[in-house]
């Protein structure tokens, strides 16, 4: 029983009615401050010696032996160890009937640094979502507040301009907001797909068309012949290729090429989207689908290639970077005909 307990990633402690310890694990030991061979036998008090703010011990606050009937566990708590680091715990009050006493608890203990790491995170992105919510919303309120107080003193010229810039800051807040919405589905799995036989030619050229009519750079699609068709969302797919082909544009320099070809990888096709800037360096390619990821002063959300990578593999599909044959960087999405979904 030691030794399995021993494998568990987390601390386990288990005491008797008595108040004395009948297992510890190593995990638990080391959160604990004690030797677990020692703590055997030992009284609860002597080994679980975790403290409060206030100084008031586990046992203390909690006095499991003493519950009601009724009461079955202890849910997660904060505590601090005699090094002064953050132990969370949680635990399981044993009954041999199901309204009688206490014959034992079982204490789940962990450290409380992956905590504080996931509140650093947290923290992080609300940081860098207010940071790209205000930028555009800054602009927003300046032209609308000079429109306010300057609208007789202003051409046409001069207030269609600006209603023009915050009509296109209104836009960036718009994407912002659905790419968040975006990223929180594929993050919870609850992203909705209404998936079919689709011709993935007819959705990339509609993109490619769409894109080079807003940008004075070149872009060229050439389509293999015989092509399958792939089984996708519409949308989901055009997202994904928008995201690449406008990132291609943001990142590159001259001509993006775009191609649709059958896939060696799986049944389906493969979309490749080549730039000719700067490439990503292959230590950084995996860290490219992560959110927030930006490089350059050219702008973005940096959830493009999160959201791209997210779709992908909820539809059964991934996404690869390589080098372009020109030079610049090379994405690879390879996309299935059949239904792969993920359950």
């Amino acid at each position: 029983m030691r030794t399995l307990a021993d494998f568990y990633p987390d601390g386990i402690l288990g005491a008797s009615r008595s108040g004395v310890v009948t297992i510890l694990n190593a995990q638990g030991a080391a959160l604990l401050g004690v030797d677990s061979e020692e703590a055997l036998g030992l009284p609860l008090t002597d080994v679980l010696r975790l403290l409060d703010q206030d100084g008031r011990t586990w046992l203390d606050v909690n006095r499991p032996f003493d519950s009601v009937s009724i009461v079955r566990g202890v849910p997660e708590q904060s505590w601090l160890n005699a090094s002064g680091d953050e132990v969370l715990t949680t635990a399981r009050l044993v009954r041999e009937e199901p309204l009688g006493p206490v014959s034992g608890i079982a204490v789940g203990l962990r450290s409380g640094r992956g905590r504080a790491r996931l509140d650093r995170e947290r923290s992080d992105l609300v940081a860098t979502v207010a940071h790209e919510l205000r930028s555009p919303l800054t602009g927003v309120k300046g032209f609308v507040q000079a429109l306010l107080n300057r609208w007789d003193k202003l051409t046409d010229d001069q207030r269609k301009l600006m209603l023009t810039t915050v009509n296109a800051d209104a836009d960036r807040l718009a994407r912002l907001i659905a790419e968040l919405l975006d990223v929180a589905r594929i993050d919870t799995g609850r992203l909705q797909l209404y998936p079919r036989e689709s011709s993935a030619e007819v959705l990339v050229r509609r993109v490619v068309d769409s894109i080079e009519a807003g940008t004075a750079r070149e872009i060229t699609l050439e389509v293999e012949p015989d092509l399958p068709e792939v089984f996708a969302d519409p949308d989901k797919f055009t997202q994904v290729v928008t995201n690449l082909v406008e990132n291609a544009v943001r990142h590159g320099q001259g001509e993006v090429s775009v191609g649709l070809a059958s896939s060696d990888s799986l049944d389906g096709v493969r979309i490749t989207v080549d730039d000719q800037g700067d490439g990503i360096p292959v230590e950084l390619r995996r860290r490219v689908f992560t959110k927030f990821w930006t490089t350059g002063d050219s702008g973005g959300s940096g959830l493009g290639m999160y959201i791209v990578g997210g779709l992908a593999r909820a539809h059964g599909g991934w996404v690869t970077i390589d080098d372009a044959p020109g030079g610049g960087a090379r994405v690879m999405v390879d996309w299935p005909r059949e239904d792969l979904r993920l359950d």
